[in-house]
């Protein structure tokens, strides 16, 4: 078994040595696990498991080779209670609404409104509620809380979207960053994204200019002439813009390659991450820590308009997103995204937007039409055509 979870590790492209394992054998003659599931869990994970970036990868192998073990004290006393998590039981108690239900609940009207009610339950509330339609609670219809369903409000303590109508979100957001390693599927489009390459000759000149030296030679009587070019450099300079989490969580894969073919064809590249719209700053890391955060005014100072700024992102938002200061959905913004969306395609001429989402779906969703009118057209779906066409609209 234990040989057989080492393959696999490697098989998934994690670096374990053989050394690595052999000390976890060892930890294991000295009892360290403890017979427990758990135990050996962080145990192997601590000897095997160098670098946090494979984490991920060292979960699912396990999960696949002890699938089904039981795990520590289970089995004992089959009629002794078991105690459920606090969480199983809040989650019972969600509401499963028909759409006709869900088209009979009503907004409050409006982002004022909302900011407004939602001040007056603050000050008004005293404890918790589940399943109601006015405070602040869990499994209701009301448009503040958790777990319920409304068509316009604020989600509060819940771990991730689900019916994605939420204006604004207040919770820790943790996101990852797009793997750069992915290769499959990526090669048609390097292809299309190849277009976008131009080269030019830059630096000394070190590098033997064939027809050059013919030419002069013959003009020289015969005589040996060497003539030296710089080298050639692909001088595209490419900002990369890219929507994470929320929504974009569906298209992970798709925006992986991207990422991965956008990285192997051009040499000048900065990538960044946002989340539904650009606002004041954006962030090198897809975690969001200040230590990350990079002020847009800085980026349009630092890189000219020489650079060429490509967004990707499904630009499926509250439209208040875009319209209303203090809009943003995890964030108190001052100016509204639209100011700063257009604040830089002002700043970069030679700008698109890749979005993810097919295009026969993009009337369905409003904030969809409002981007691509800021971006005056320039909005792209991302398949082999689209980037395709987006690049000809670069070169232009």
């Amino acid at each position: 078994m234990f040989i057989d979870f080492f393959l696999r590790l490697r098989a998934a492209g994690v670096p374990v040595s053989l050394r690595e394992f052999l000390t976890l054998q060892e930890a294991m003659r000295e009892g360290l696990a403890e017979y427990g599931v758990e135990n050996f869990y962080y145990l192997a994970r601590a000897a095997l498991v160098k670098d946090e970036r494979f984490l991920d990868r060292f979960d699912q192998v396990f999960g696949q080779c002890f699938k089904g073990l039981v795990p520590d004290g289970a089995g004992e006393d089959p009629a002794a209670p078991v105690e459920l998590p606090e969480e199983w039981l809040r989650k019972l108690a969600e509401k499963y609404l028909t759409e006709e239900e869900k088209a009979e609940i009503q907004a409050l009207g409006g982002w004022d409104k909302l900011m407004e009610t939602l001040k007056q339950r603050l000050e008004e509330q005293k404890g918790r509620h589940q399943g109601g339609s006015k405070w602040i609670g869990t499994a209701g219809t009301s448009p503040f809380g958790a777990y319920g369903y409304n068509p316009e409000g604020v989600r509060i303590g819940q771990h991730e979207s689900r019916h994605r109508r939420a204006v604004k979100v207040w919770d820790k957001r943790e996101f990852k960053n797009l793997a750069g390693d992915v290769e499959l599927g990526t090669r048609n489009i390097k292809v299309a994204l190849r277009r976008l390459r131009r080269f030019a000759r830059e630096g000394a000149a070190s590098e033997l200019d064939l027809a050059g030296t013919i030419g002069a030679t013959a003009k020289n009587a015969g005589y040996l002439d060497l003539k030296m070019v710089p080298e050639r450099h692909n001088a595209v300079k490419v900002l990369l813009c890219l929507d994470i989490g929320g929504s974009m969580d569906d298209h992970v894969k798709l925006c992986e390659e991207l990422f991965s073919a956008a990285k192997s064809e051009f040499k000048h590249l900065e990538q960044l991450y946002f989340h539904n719209c650009p606002y004041d700053r954006m962030w090198r890391d897809a975690s969001f820590r200040p230590v990350h955060a990079v002020p847009v005014i800085d980026l349009i100072h630092k890189y000219d308009s020489t650079w060429k700024l490509i967004f990707v992102g499904d630009a499926s938002m509250s439209p208040y997103e875009l319209k209303q200061p203090g809009g943003a959905i995890s964030d108190w913004n001052q100016e509204a995204g639209e100011v700063w969306l257009r604040r830089l395609t002002d700043a970069y001429p030679k700008a698109i937007w890749l979005n993810p989402v097919p295009e026969p779906y993009w009337r369905s969703t409003m904030s969809i039409g409002m981007v691509g009118q800021a971006m005056e057209g320039r909005m792209y779906p991302l398949t082999l055509d689209g980037i395709d066409q987006a690049m000809h609209r670069l070169m232009r």
